[in-house]
């Protein structure tokens, strides 16, 4: 949301994440209407002016209901597609050609690959500068191939494959690199789920036609303990001549092997679920996404020298510092899951860590600040960064689900080609004495080399005879097609033009007295007085519907009784009705009393006999009265909020007749009242000027009693045929407040870390003197207890006064629940 940013440069820098994390939607609700309230054109300015903005109106601000509507806006990526591809006709073709199709062929019969199936190098050690393609399938399949096309276009030869077998296990990932101890020669590594296997690649000259033989020795192997999902590898701790290989497993244990040995395994703190994997050489570091969908770093140092994992739960001793903890290096949030990770560096002054997301593709630095980044227009599959052609800048291919690969230079698109398949995987290696051969794979096993570029059309158009224009048989043509396509539309569309009426209606009804037996039960407010009220939706059929089933939702502290119903048919001219109960479970006040109930159902059709799937939706509100009650009023409070308004003052008995008191005759101008949280406001109406102010001890207390009063206003001038009324607030945004209770917010989250973790301390010793009691009474021979049962006491007391409340943890707790509900 576009104020997010406003409101994160009040507080520090250090804070904002964790600030993010638990901000209450009350609150935001809250700060919405005020910030969209105080900007807004005042009731005083005129026309004119309303246009121009709010720094020329004269008087108050007035809440404007466009305010919030860009935010409410669907986003389309197909339609942004079209717009960008529309604007950027000078940029890049319309149409774009297709890759040039310099060999292919098609792996097996139902193969199944992913994006590290594929891979490019010179596997054999020819020495030659020519690379091999190697693939690895899911179905177990490793091939090598070596492309020797005789014209361009041409399918796979015999002589291509060389190599193939059948490794029984799954291919994950291959790769390239330097991975036997004692030469410097080049190894195929291959993972599968549960084991890691690095091959030595030969071949032998051939005597005879069919050419030379290639074949493969197993080096060695390393048997997992844990599921793998990907690996990479590189010189990790700056050693020389050779590779090492790191395996992420699917828990989020990284495992590292040096060779023909395993060194250690460590658990990515807080990790949930695997995402890619890459090594910086430079930084000497793991770069990861995780679940949080944050890039993370970390150093191999730390890790080398973490404390070692056996299990994927920390024990005690090491939560209590036994052993070096693992820490995170850098952190970036990119608020989405990332495909793929890859780590260039085309000089030795600077590297880049590239990151391709679900929509957008990043561009960072070593310590994870962003070079730049690229929003995308469609749907990303796989990506390289492959080159530098000027200072400066890195050109990356990415390809996508519209099979299309597009060719960036930084963010600046370069030129975009057709695919005849969605790669999933792609390389640019050195095919035949061809140089920049792009190598592409999909998931059903399309493997294609292409090259960029396009063939000179030699058709043109011929001409066009000329003749002269009528424009009377134009105009009687023009309407004949136009009634054929109102004919068409009125026959064959999917829904009839002529008529719209919804199949199905839905409407609420909320009941006007409070259940005479309360339906709450399990309430957390602390009083038996907590009074349920009954809503009936009533679902009325136009035509046959099947498949029609009713959600029902309330803010919470509110709870239903029952918040799904099912309906399989209902006839044409069917009615059917519901009720449920609704009332306030905890001790916290709602964002808002309005409840949605929405309807899907199916309706069949000629053509769908299945049904096309609708949805309709109504709202209702449910009465003030069912949360709170009628209070004392207060005269001094902490916070003031002044509403200004442009007709005169309304009695507040005739807007709140149900917190009406007749022995009070003072609730005309004043109106008091009393959550069943506890919290208390106080309404006040001015008797000489058009002004109204609430006023509560609590900040966020101050909300949901305004907008009941615009609404119960805006009602009230509607019933008198009133259409100008409009509402302002005048005064200055309370920006103190607002992040006073951000810092209070996060200050509790602090020290309620710090206290769960002294918590966890005591249980600790408390376990560690029953263990030592539990020995001396088991001793045969009695011995003195040395003051155990003293310090077995004094823990259980601390346990006991950090567990139960009130105390501060209870208190944070129970204040953090409020403020991320309110």
């Amino acid at each position: 949301m576009p104020f997010l940013l406003f409101v994160s440069g009040g507080v520090s820098q250090g804070v904002q994440g964790e600030l993010l994390k638990g901000i209450p939607p009350t609150l935001w609700s809250w700060w919405c209407w005020l910030v969209a309230l105080s900007f807004g054109p005042g009731p005083g300015a005129s026309s004119s002016r309303r246009t121009r903005g709010s720094s020329e109106a004269k008087g108050g601000f007035s809440l404007h209901p466009l305010f919030l509507f860009p935010l409410l806006q669907p986003w389309d990526p197909r339609e942004i597609c079209r717009k960008r591809v529309r604007g950027k006709v000078g940029q890049v073709p319309p149409d774009p050609a297709s890759a040039r199709d310099w060999w292919s062929t098609v792996l097996g019969e139902k193969e199944e690959f992913d994006q590290g199936c594929l891979c490019l190098a010179d596997v054999d050690n020819s020495g030659n500068g020519q690379d091999k393609i190697i693939v690895g399938s899911f179905m177990g399949y490793l091939r090598i191939f070596s492309p020797h096309p005789v014209k361009t276009g041409d399918g796979a030869q015999a002589e291509d494959l060389l190599l193939e077998v059948h490794l029984r296990d799954p291919v994950l990932q291959v790769e390239v690199g330097k991975f036997v101890s004692g030469t410097e020669m080049l190894h195929l590594a291959v993972l599968h789920s549960r084991k890691l296997c690095v091959y030595a690649v030969s071949g032998t000259l051939g005597n005879v036609e069919h050419g030379n033989q290639y074949q493969i020795k197993l080096m060695y192997e390393h048997n997992l303990q844990r599921t793998a999902c990907n690996m990479t590898y590189g010189s990790f701790g700056g050693v020389k001549g050779r590779d090492l290989i790191c395996i992420q497993s699917m828990d989020g244990m990284l495992m590292v092997f040096e060779q023909e040995s395993y060194a250690f395994g460590r658990f990515l703190p807080g990790s949930l679920l695997p995402g890619p994997l890459a090594y910086s050489s430079r930084t000497d570091s793991f770069i990861t996404v995780s679940s949080c969908r944050q890039v993370e770093s970390y150093k191999y140092q730390v890790l080398a020298f973490a404390t070692d994992a056996d299990k994927r739960q920390e024990t005690e001793q090491q939560k209590l510092g036994s052993g070096k903890r693992l820490v995170v290096d850098w952190t970036l949030n990119i608020g989405e899951q990332a495909l793929d990770i890859r780590i260039v560096s085309f000089n030795q002054s600077a590297s880049s860590v590239f990151v391709l997301g679900e929509r957008n593709f990043y561009c960072l630095k070593d310590n994870g600040q962003i070079r730049f980044m690229k929003k995308l227009d469609c749907s990303p599959s796989c990506f390289l960064p492959y080159c530098s052609v000027s200072e400066g800048t890195i050109n990356t291919l990415i390809g996508n689900h519209n099979n299309m690969l597009h060719i960036y230079q930084d963010v600046t698109l370069k030129w975009a080609t057709q695919l005849p398949h969605i790669p999933v995987a792609v390389k640019v290696g050195c095919l035949h004495d061809l140089k920049g051969v792009i190598v592409t794979l999909s998931d059903d096993g399309h493997l294609q080399c292409s090259y960029l570029g396009t063939d000179p059309s030699l058709f043109q158009a011929p001409k066009v005879e000329s003749r002269e224009l009528n424009y009377d048989e134009l105009d009687i043509e023009l309407k004949e097609l136009q009634k054929i396509i109102r004919d068409v539309n009125k026959t064959q569309g999917v829904w009839p033009m002529t008529e719209r009426e919804d199949d199905l209606t839905v409407s609420a009804m909320v009941s006007p007295n409070f259940d005479s037996e309360s339906q709450a039960t399990d309430v957390e407010v602390g009083t038996d007085l907590v009074p349920s009220v009954t809503v009936k939706v009533t679902l009325q059929s136009r035509l046959a519907s099947q498949k029609a089933k009713l959600s029902v939702y309330v803010q919470p502290p509110l709870v239903l009784t029952c918040d799904q119903f099912t309906f399989e048919f209902m006839a044409p001219e069917m009615t059917r009705t519901v009720a449920f109960s609704v009332y306030l479970k905890g001790s916290y006040i709602p964002s808002e009393l309005e409840g949605n109930a929405v309807v899907s159902y199916s309706r069949p059709t000629d053509r769908n006999p299945d049904g096309i799937p609708r949805i309709i939706q109504c709202k209702f509100r449910l009465p003030l009265k069912l949360i709170c009650l009628p209070g004392q009023p207060s005269k001094t409070a902490s916070h003031k909020l002044t509403i200004d308004t442009n007709k005169p003052p309304v009695s507040l008995l005739s807007l709140f007749p149900a917190f009406a008191n007749q022995s009070d005759d003072d609730q005309v101008f004043v109106m008091g009242f009393h959550f069943f949280g506890g919290s208390r406001v106080t309404l006040l109406a001015s008797k000489t000027s058009q002004r109204y102010r609430i006023q509560s001890e609590q900040f966020e207390d101050l909300w949901l009693i305004t907008n009941e009063l615009i609404l119960r206003l805006q009602e009230y001038f509607e019933k008198q045929g009133i259409k100008d009324f409009a509402c302002s607030f005048s005064g200055s945004v309370p920006l103190q407040e607002y992040f006073e209770l951000i810092d209070h917010h996060f200050e509790l989250r602090i020290n309620g870390e710090k206290l769960e973790e002294l918590l966890s301390e005591r249980a600790v010793q408390f376990r560690a003197i029953q263990r030592r009691l539990l020995t001396r009474f088991k001793d045969k021979t009695p011995a003195p207890l040395q003051h155990l049962d003293t310090l077995l006491d004094g823990t259980y007391k601390q346990c006991y006064i950090l567990f139960k409340p009130p105390n501060f943890l209870s208190f944070s707790i129970m204040h953090q629940r409020k403020s991320n509900n309110v």
